[in-house]
């Protein structure tokens, strides 16, 4: 499936972060004022093939590892993903469905003028990543990476506990909802196999770690609407969990942070939103 499988989620206000949560805190209050949609699932391997023209494969081998492949089939998310690999990803696929992209780099949104994806090659950095830093979003209400806010409010579905299942921690509970250290096999899985949250959202914890929009940057007291993250940094946040995690990296709130150009972690994927 090429079109990615949406569910509604509606605006509303949520507490975001944590106090018992590594580096999500203070908790502070957010007002989403639009509803939005949300891909049911992480972005898979045939719907990346389908929009980008390589496979896991392909993606493997322009990476600088020799970790090989954790999982490969049409219904596998996609990973071995860059942030930069990401937007792009966006842009063609609001093309391809005659849409009007929605991120802009050096005034045009066509990827195709933006030049090559810069990426990491060993030690160095192959291409100039200050023009894809500054990537702006245009107006229009077509497919873009979700905003470390809209992803949390999304995983919370309503929900104030640790974790959008409630805050039990054992296997038992944990197996029905979450690919994690203790039951996946050290692989990737496909997506869609646990039980989605009360928003329709599957693998929102687990699985493979999702890209946000946002440079990743510290929390503040204040309430805030529709925030979009620090206004720069070297990181942009990630938010999930993976398959080879604890439960405790599951939790709603808990975040973490990759460099963009790199797309040599084999735990990096991404959904994605329209407004």
């Amino acid at each position: 499936m090429l079109i990615p499988d949406m569910e509604w989620i509606p605006d509303g206000i949520f507490t975001m972060g944590n106090n018992d949560v590594w580096d999500a805190n203070p908790p502070h209050q957010v007002t989403l004022i639009s509803g939005f949609y949300m891909s049911k699932y992480q972005v898979t391997q045939k719907q990346w093939e389908t929009v980008m023209g390589t496979t896991i494969e392909d993606q493997e081998a322009l990476t600088s590892t020799d970790w090989g492949l954790f999982g490969v089939g049409d219904n596998h998310p996609m990973y071995y993903v860059s942030w930069y690999d990401a937007i792009v990803f966006c842009n063609r696929l609001s093309i391809m469905e005659g849409l009007s992209p929605v991120y802009s780099i050096n005034n045009s949104t066509d990827p195709g003028t933006w030049g090559s994806i810069p990426y990491y090659n060993e030690s160095a950095n192959v291409g100039d990543t200050a023009p894809w830093d500054a990537v702006a979003i245009v107006a229009g209400s077509t497919y873009r990476l979700p905003t470390e806010a809209q992803w949390e409010y999304a995983c919370r579905a309503g929900t104030t506990t640790a974790y959008y299942w409630g805050d039990e921690d054992d296997h038992d509970t944990v197996d029905q909802y979450a690919w994690y250290w203790e039951n996946s096999s050290d692989d990737i899985n496909e997506v869609g196999l646990k039980t989605a949250n009360a928003f329709g959202l599957h693998d929102m914890s687990g699985n493979v770690w999702e890209w946000c929009w946002d440079w990743y940057g510290d929390y503040t007291s204040t309430a805030k609407t529709d925030p979009v993250g620090a206004s720069s940094g070297s990181d942009r946040v990630a938010r999930g969990g993976n398959w080879g995690d604890s439960v405790v990296q599951l939790q709603s709130a808990y975040r973490a942070k990759g460099v963009p150009i790199r797309r040599d972690n084999v735990i990096l994927g991404f959904r994605v939103l329209r407004p």
